[in-house]
């Protein structure tokens, strides 16, 4: 039997409405929805929002914005396999949450270059970006989409079709901003290919 559990702030500890996603008291997020929430947050910051989450993972093994977050966390930790994990979880229940399957396909990547990836975990990732752009076609998606097929297809000499500038110019008409190139290579933690900023 599901049962609801009193929501606490992960930096602060104090008690929340449920609903709340920034807190009333410190005004830290509640629960993380995006990579660059935790842009200001110290390890020790990560490692205790990680915590609480886990805890109440413990206590509400279905609070999927909890596991959402925890994601979110392992990501921004680097722990890509319990982040790729905590997404696929989430995405049995929010299977209609495109920023799921697209933070999942960066999971993937393992923090490494596409280049370095096996095929297997590549045609995997794909599969996301190709949820994610069903689900809601934003720009950032065919970004990645277009990342990937030119470290990973180009450079190896796959002929692939759509191929990497053809997605690069559907992200770019889509209304690609240079705050989601920023965006999208901090979370991947490589350095914008040359390429890219022609």
């Amino acid at each position: 039997m599901y049962v609801a559990h009193d929501i606490t702030c992960p930096g602060c500890g104090a008690p929340q409405e449920p609903g709340n996603k920034i807190c009333a008291f410190c005004g830290r997020p509640v629960i993380i929805t995006s990579f660059g929430a935790m842009d200001s947050f110290t390890l020790p910051m990560l490692n205790k929002y990680a915590s609480s989450y886990r805890k109440t993972l413990s206590e509400d093994p279905d609070n999927v914005a909890a596991g959402i977050s925890l994601g979110m966390c392992y990501l921004k930790l680097k722990l890509y396999p319990k982040a790729t994990e905590a997404f696929e979880k989430a995405m049995e229940s929010e299977f209609d949450n495109a920023d799921l399957y697209f933070y999942a396909a960066i999971a993937l990547l393992g923090g490494k270059k596409p280049f370095l990836a096996p095929r297997r975990d590549i045609d995997k990732l794909e599969s996301y970006i190709n949820a994610a752009i069903s689900i809601e076609p934003k720009p950032i998606y065919y970004l990645l989409w277009a990342y990937v097929r030119y470290d990973h297809h180009f450079r190896k000499s796959f002929r692939v079709t759509p191929d990497y500038a053809e997605l690069l110019s559907t992200a770019r008409e889509s209304g690609l901003g240079s705050g989601d190139t920023d965006a999208l290579f901090s979370v991947l933690g490589t350095p914008v290919p040359e390429v890219f900023n022609a």
